[in-house]
C-alpha cells in the first residue's frame, strides 16, 4: 500500500493515528503513572506523556500495557498535587499531576492493535513527571487547552486551540543546527504542516540553496525531515481542504507516494516554495499536463495504469489525503466463472456509465428521486470515493487508520470487505454504494487482501470470523488475481473504452449537462468550487461544511473539457511460419522503379549487398525505458543515446558508461552531433531542444520553439529544423560553431510550415533543398524549403507516419507508418508509386534506394528488395520494437535502440 509502506517505527506504538481528526500533538515529557496496575516493584510505571490539543495520552514503556487516552473534554478536573512531607522545615513543592476524569480510553492493550476499550465512571490518575521543574507549566498548558474543549461552540474551540498553535509556532523557528552544510543560505522560512493520511503536523520548513528542511514543533516522528533538491523529480501544487495550500514533493518519477506534502497556511507562502524549486530545478523538472500525458498513452507510450495514475496525480488526488485518494474504475463484471476470458466483451463493465447508472433498475428509482427534488439535484447521496471507501479495502493493511477514522472502532463485521463478488454485487444493486476501487487492485502488492496482522475483525452473522478477501472463483490465489486484474486494465477492450470513464472522473461529462445526461450527478458540495468556505461567517457552520466536504468524499479536479480520444489500439495478425512476410507486389506506374537508385560508392555498395549478413557485435543496457535516438562521433570513439526515460547516455563501443545526464523530465525524442562532434542536440517531449556541450559537460543552451513535443529534428548547413506535435515544423538559424562557443546563442526562426495534425517525423534531402515531413494521421508532405508552400502533400498511410527518408539522389522518399505499410513517393511528381504491406508494422528504417532495413514491433530487423517486394532476410535482435536506428557515412556500422531499453551494435560481413 502506498502510504502504508514509508519507514515502520517498530517500537514505537503510539503514532498521530491515535489523536482524533484535526487535533495538535504538541509536547512530550517522560513521566510515571502512580495510578497504573505496574509490574515495577514501587508500584509506578514509566513512560511518555503527550500533551495534545484535545486529550492527554500516556504511553507506558511496558509494550504489553495499554496506551491511556484521556480526552480533556471529559475531565471534571486539572491540578497541581504537592507533596507532602512530615519534616516541616523542607518546602513542599508541586510534583504531580492530577486528572480527574468521568471516561477515557485504553488503547493497544497486550500491544495488539484492536477496537479501544472504554472505561467509564470517576477516575482519579496521578501522574510524576522526571523532571518535576515542569510539572506547574504543564498544568497550565492543560488547563488552557481544557478550557478550550469546553467552550459551547465548536468554532470557539477551534479558533483558541489554532491561536494556542500559531503562538508556539511563532516563539521558535528551524534549528539551523540542522543544515547538511555550514556554507548553506537560507532562502525562506515559513510555518505549515506535514501532511499524511488522516493527521498533520505542524512545523517549520526551510529552504536553502541546496535542501528542503521541515522540522516538526513536537520532533515527531523525527527531528527533521530533509529533502536535497537535486534529488526532486516532480512537484505538485495541491488543493487540500478545498483550498490552494498544499504542496506535493516526489523525489522519484512514478511512485506513488511522495517523499513529503505540506500544507501552508497561505498560498503565497506556497506558491514562493514551489517557485523557488522550479527555478532551481530549471528545465530538469517540467510540471506535466494532462494533454501531454494523454498523447504519450494514445500513442501507447505509457500503460492504462500508469495513464490513470498520472491523470490522478494531475487531479489534485494523493495517497495523503484519504478525501482525495486516487480512484481507479471497476473493470470486470465477471466475479463468479471458473475461468476470466479477457476475449469475451461480457466479462467487462460498461466503462461509459458510472456505477449508479449499470444497474437500470436502481437507475429508474434514482431518477425518480432525482426529478422531485428541489434545487441543487443530485443522482447520488454518497460519492465513489471517500475516505471511508479506502479504507473499507485497505483496513487488514491500516488498522489503525480506520480506527482513527471510526472513533476507535472497527465496522461491523458484515460491513467489511469480505468478498469481492459480494462487493461488486452490492455496488450494482446497493441503495447507497456506488463506489469504485483504489489502485492497490492493478498493482503487484497483495497483502491488503490478507489479514497478516491477525486482526479480530469481529465475526460475521452466519458466525465465521472475518479473514482474508474471497477472491473470484478464477482467482487460485491473491497475486493471480492481482494479476489478473492488471490483465483486464491493460486488454484491448479496457484499452479501447478507457477514454469513456476518464470523460466521467476527470473530462467533459464530470459536470453539467453532459454530466445530467450521462446520469453522472453529486452532490453539489463534492464538486471543486460547490461551496467557498472562506465566505462563510460562522466559524461553526464553516467548520460542519468542511467536515462534511472532507467526511463524503470529493470529486476529482475536472481535467479536460472536451470528449477524450480513444487510445490507437491496432490489431496485429499473427505472424506467419513461413521465412518471408506476406506482402502485396509492387505495381509499377513508373519506368523509374526498374531501379530505385544506382550505388556509385563501392564501399556502401558492397556494404548493402550484405545488409542480409548483419552480426552482432554487442549489446548494452544503459536507459531505464525505450531508446528514441542515436549518434555516434566521427572517430567512433564515442556514441550518444537518448530514451522516454529523459536522460542522454555518452558511453563506449564497448558499453563502458562515460557521462548520464537527466536533461528534461519529459522523454527526450531524437537526438543529432553537430559538425566537429562538440554538441549533442537533444529534441524532448517537454517542448524544447537542449544543446550539450561534450567539452564542458553541461547544457550548453535550450531553445524553447514549440507548443507541443519536438518529435524530431535534423540539421544541415547552419540551419535547423525541428517538428512538433504542435502541428508546425521550423527551421532555426544554428550556427555550429556559435553553439560550440560556450555562450548563449540566438535562435531566429527563419520559417515556419504549417501542418493539419501533429508532425512525428522529418528528413533533409541530401542537397539540403527539399524537406519531407509525416504527420500523424497519414499525411506526406514535401517542401522547398525557400518556399512556405508546399510542393506535393498526399494521404499515403491511414495511420501515423513513423519515419520519412529521401533515397540519396532525392528521387524518392519511403514512409514506414502504424498501417504496417512501406510507401514509395516521387518527389518529381508527389505520385505515390508503390505500397508494401507488412505482417507488422515497420517504427524505423533505413535505406539505399533500393534495399531496406527495417526494425519492427517484435524487435526483428527485417532486410526487403523493394524492386521485388520481397524480404530477404529476417534477423533476430530486440525483445520489443525497435525504436531507432543509426548508420554511420562509411555503411559499416548499424546501431539500433528498442523498447526493451537495449542498443545493440551490427556490422555487416563481407
Amino acid at each position: 500500500m502506498a502510504f502504508i509502506r514509508r519507514k515502520q517505527r517498530a517500537k514505537e506504538r503510539f503514532s498521530l493515528l491515535l489523536l482524533d481528526l484535526e487535533e495538535n500533538y504538541f509536547e512530550q515529557h517522560t513521566a510515571y503513572n502512580l495510578t497504573g496496575r505496574s509490574t515495577e516493584a514501587d508500584g509506578r510505571s514509566t513512560g511518555s506523556l503527550k500533551i495534545c490539543s484535545k486529550s492527554l495520552i500516556y504511553e507506558p514503556d511496558d509494550a504489553l500495557e495499554p496506551i491511556l487516552k484521556i480526552p480533556l473534554k471529559d475531565c471534571r478536573g486539572i491540578e497541581a498535587e504537592e507533596e507532602t512531607d512530615n519534616n516541616p522545615f523542607i518546602e513542599s513543592k508541586p510534583a504531580r499531576i492530577l486528572i480527574e476524569t468521568k471516561q477515557f480510553y485504553l488503547i493497544k492493550e497486550g500491544n495488539v492493535v484492536a477496537p479501544y476499550k472504554y472505561e467509564r465512571g470517576d477516575k482519579k490518575i496521578l501522574f510524576q513527571l522526571e523532571v518535576s521543574s515542569k510539572t506547574e507549566d504543564v498544568v497550565q498548558i492543560l488547563l488552557q487547552l481544557y478550557r478550550a474543549s469546553c467552550l459551547d461552540k465548536l468554532g470557539d474551540q477551534t479558533a483558541m486551540i489554532a491561536a494556542i498553535l500559531q503562538s508556539r509556532l511563532a516563539r521558535t523557528s528551524l534549528d539551523k543546527n540542522s543544515f547538511q552544510h555550514v556554507f548553506e543560505q537560507p532562502h525562506m522560512e515559513c510555518v505549515a504542516e506535514m501532511v499524511s493520511p488522516l493527521v498533520t503536523n505542524a512545523g517549520h520548513v526551510c529552504i536553502t540553496d541546496h535542501n528542503l528542511y521541515f522540522q516538526p514543533l513536537n520532533g515527531y516522528p523525527d527531528s527533521v525531515v530533509l529533502i536535497e533538491l537535486h534529488q526532486i523529480k516532480r512537484i505538485y501544487k495541491r488543493r487540500h481542504g478545498l483550498r490552494p495550500l498544499g504542496l506535493e514533493v516526489f523525489c522519484t518519477e512514478n511512485d506513488l507516494c511522495s517523499d513529503i506534502y505540506l500544507k501552508f497556511y497561505n498560498t503565497k507562502d506556497r506558491d514562493e516554495l514551489y517557485y523557488y524549486i522550479a527555478t532551481f530545478l530549471e528545465n530538469h523538472m517540467t510540471e506535466h499536463t494532462a494533454e501531454s500525458y494523454m498523447l504519450q498513452w494514445q500513442r501507447g507510450l505509457i500503460s492504462n495504469y500508469q495513464y490513470l495514475l498520472h491523470l490522478n496525480n494531475l487531479a489534485d488526488r494523493s495517497v495523503n489525503d484519504l478525501s482525495q485518494y486516487p480512484v481507479f474504475p471497476w473493470v470486470l463484471s465477471d466475479y463468479s466463472s471458473a475461468h476470466l476470458d479477457l476475449l469475451n466483451a461480457a466479462s467487462f463493465r460498461d466503462l461509459s456509465k458510472p456505477i449508479g447508472a449499470l444497474n437500470t433498475e436502481r437507475l429508474e428509482r434514482l431518477l425518480e428521486r432525482y426529478r422531485d427534488m428541489p434545487d441543487p439535484k443530485f443522482m447520488y447521496g454518497s460519492h465513489y470515493s471517500s475516505p471511508g471507501y479506502v479504507l473499507f479495502y485497505l483496513v487488514r493493511v491500516a488498522p489503525e487508520h480506520m480506527l482513527c477514522l471510526q472513533n476507535g472502532r472497527f465496522d461491523h463485521a458484515d460491513r467489511m470487505f469480505n468478498s469481492v463478488g459480494e462487493t461488486w454485487k452490492n455496488c450494482l444493486e446497493g441503495g447507497t454504494d456506488f463506489k469504485e476501487l483504489i489502485p492497490e487492485f492493478y498493482g503487484s502488492d497483495s497483502s491488503f487482501l490478507k489479514n497478516l496482522l491477525g486482526l479480530n475483525l469481529g465475526r460475521r452473522q452466519g458466525g465465521g470470523r472475518v479473514g482474508d478477501v474471497e477472491l473470484p472463483p478464477w482467482a487460485s490465489d491473491v497475486d493471480d488475481f492481482l494479476q489478473k486484474l492488471n490483465a483486464a486494465l491493460e486488454s484491448q477492450y479496457v484499452s479501447e473504452h478507457l477514454h469513456e470513464w476518464i470523460d466521467l472522473i476527470f473530462g467533459y461529462k464530470q459536470r453539467g449537462s453532459e454530466a445530467v445526461a450521462a446520469h453522472n450527478v453529486f452532490h453539489p458540495l463534492t464538486y471543486e468550487g460547490g461551496v467557498d468556505c472562506d465566505s462563510i461567517e460562522d466559524p461553526d457552520q464553516k467548520i460542519a461544511m468542511l467536515t462534511q466536504i472532507l467526511e463524503f468524499g470529493q470529486t476529482p479536479r475536472q481535467l479536460f473539457t472536451t470528449p477524450h480520444p480513444q487510445r490507437i489500439t491496432p490489431r496485429f495478425h499473427n505472424l506467419s511460419s513461413t521465412p518471408s512476410l506476406s506482402s502485396s507486389e509492387f505495381s509499377p506506374v513508373s519506368p523509374s522503379m526498374e531501379s530505385f537508385e544506382d550505388l556509385t560508392e563501392e564501399s556502401k555498395k558492397m556494404a548493402w549487398s550484405n545488409m542480409n549478413k548483419l552480426t552482432l557485435q554487442s549489446c548494452h543496457k544503459l536507459h531505464k525505458e525505450a531508446l528514441t535516438g542515436i549518434a555516434m562521433t566521427l572517430s567512433g570513439e564515442w556514441i550518444f543515446s537518448t530514451s522516454q526515460d529523459s536522460t542522454l547516455k555518452m558511453f563506449s563501443k564497448d558499453g563502458v558508461l562515460h557521462r548520464s545526464v537527466s536533461l528534461s523530465n519529459m522523454a527526450l525524442s531524437s537526438c543529432l552531433l553537430l559538425p566537429e562532434d562538440q554538441i549533442v542536440v537533444c529534441s524532448s517531449w517537454d517542448n524544447n531542444v537542449y544543446f550539450y556541450s561534450i567539452a564542458f559537460g553541461r547544457r550548453q543552451d535550450t531553445l524553447m520553439g514549440h507548443d507541443d513535443a519536438v518529435s524530431h529534428m535534423c540539421w544541415r548547413n547552419d540551419k535547423l529544423y525541428t517538428a512538433s506535435w504542435d502541428s508546425t515544423v521550423k527551421i532555426w538559424k544554428c550556427v555550429a560553431a556559435d553553439v560550440s562557443s560556450n555562450k548563449r546563442t540566438q535562435f531566429d526562426v527563419l520559417a515556419e510550415y504549417e501542418h493539419e495534425a501533429g508532425v512525428n517525423t522529418l528528413d533533409l534531402s541530401p542537397a539540403g533543398t527539399l524537406l519531407a515531413t509525416g504527420t500523424r494521421e497519414g499525411i506526406l508532405t514535401v517542401w522547398d524549403v525557400s518556399s512556405p508552400l508546399p510542393l506535393h502533400q498526399l494521404p499515403c498511410h491511414s495511420g501515423i507516419i513513423h519515419q520519412v527518408a529521401f533515397s540519396p539522389d532525392s528521387r524518392h522518399i519511403l514512409s514506414v507508418g502504424g498501417d504496417a505499410c512501406l510507401a514509395v513517393t516521387d518527389v518529381q511528381t508527389g505520385m505515390l508509386i508503390s505500397t508494401v504491406q507488412a505482417e507488422e508494422q515497420p517504427r524505423c528504417f533505413l535505406w539505399d534506394g533500393s534495399t531496406v532495413l527495417t526494425g519492427g514491433l517484435s524487435g526483428n530487423l527485417t532486410v526487403w528488395n523493394l524492386l521485388s517486394s520481397k524480404v530477404i532476410q529476417k534477423i533476430p535482435a530486440h525483445s520489443g520494437a525497435v525504436t531507432c536506428m543509426w548508420m554511420n557515412e562509411q555503411c559499416s556500422t548499424i546501431i539500433t535502440g528498442g523498447e526493451d531499453k537495449q542498443i545493440m551494435l551490427w556490422k555487416p560481413q563481407y
